[in-house]
């Protein structure tokens, strides 16, 4: 079988499991696999193509003349900070799915149907973007081949998967103790999340927006390369298990319209337009969850501001958001 030779490191967690997935069903041209995970997952096995395919420990000689071509990351920053180094120094592409890289000015961010050209900028080293950045940049990129995004202001609505499997299962615990009425237990949230929303992703920093906030203001300006473009986030969790969805105000240089904003959309790449409302036909989380698309309804003109528009874009988190726009990156490659 020719291809190339592709490691997913953090195999085991549910971004790696995904990857994994991805590659399968997009039938990414593979020679070999490899599956590393940290010690405690060594020995495991997983599926690939109906085969079990073990999983290794990730070392510091992983990659040595191992001939791996690829390598997508998803084992948390300082695993990548650590091996991706090691990885490219040994000859083979690091795409990483952690927040290590995404700022590093010789490291491309990059979201294909957005930025494809700067993947041909990497030295080893390729970050894959924040979950909520990807979907938001992609409904955006449109719009602004069309007319210069001015300021967009963001609300997301993000689910627990975006926490990986410990969120979701810390929601299906908390809400099978709720119906029971027996006492909760919080210890991945800061606040309980069945049944409720808690208005902060990550921590607070010193302006008092969180990290996640501000990863969409500097990922946003990165990866559309326009240091003009205002940003003004707010994250929020919910209690959905998976697809995070998000309501966008953006303001352009020219007049778009709705009309025009439909017909840009519906042109561009992998993003998929349900915008009926006539007959309830917008996106939701579920609709979008095991899909490699991103969804765009609620398409509307700003009741104030010619030159603005509202709408709604849903995307599930652990495919566009993190395992698929990975593996678009690899097929780049």
């Amino acid at each position: 079988m020719s291809g190339k030779n592709v490691a997913v490191v953090g195999a085991t967690g549910a971004v790696g499991r995904e990857m994994i997935r991805t590659l399968e069903r997009r039938n990414f041209p593979l020679k070999e696999i490899r599956l590393f995970a940290s010690g405690r997952s060594q020995g495991k096995y997983l599926k690939f193509q109906g085969e079990d395919v073990m999983v290794e420990e990730l070392t510091e000689n992983s990659f040595d003349k191992q001939g791996i071509d690829i390598a997508l990351f998803s084992a948390g920053g300082d695993v990548s900070l650590k091996f991706s180094p090691i990885a490219a120094k040994a000859g083979t592409v690091v795409v990483d799915n952690s927040s290590a890289w995404r700022m590093d000015e010789n490291v491309p961010l990059v979201v294909p149907e957005v930025n494809s050209e700067d993947v041909k900028k990497h030295k080893g080293i390729i970050a894959n973007p924040n979950c909520s950045t990807i979907q938001m940049v992609v409904a955006l990129k449109p719009l602004y081949d069309y007319s210069k995004i001015k300021k967009v202001i963001v609300s997301t609505y993000q689910s627990v998967s975006g926490a990986g499997q410990k969120g979701m299962d810390e929601l299906l615990a908390q809400t099978k103790d709720i119906l029971d009425k027996k006492e909760i237990q919080i210890s991945k949230f800061q606040k309980q999340i069945a049944f409720n929303l808690i208005p902060q992703i990550d921590v607070f920093t010193d302006n008092r927006f969180t990290k996640e906030e501000m990863k969409m203001v500097y990922e946003t300006i990165k990866i559309m390369h326009d240091k003009n473009i205002q940003v003004t986030a707010t994250c929020v969790r919910v209690p959905v298990l998976r697809s995070h969805s998000e309501s966008l105000y953006v303001e352009t240089e020219k007049p778009i319209g709705r009309e025009k904003a439909v017909e840009l959309f519906s042109k561009f790449p992998n993003l998929m337009i349900m915008d009926d409302i006539a007959n309830k036909v917008y996106p939701t989380p579920v609709e979008a969850e095991d899909k490699f698309e991103t969804y765009v309804g609620r398409i509307r003109d700003d009741l104030f501001n010619p030159n603005a528009l509202n709408f709604w874009v849903v995307a599930d988190n652990l495919l566009k958001g993190a395992a698929s726009n990975a593996v678009q990156i690899a097929e780049l490659l």
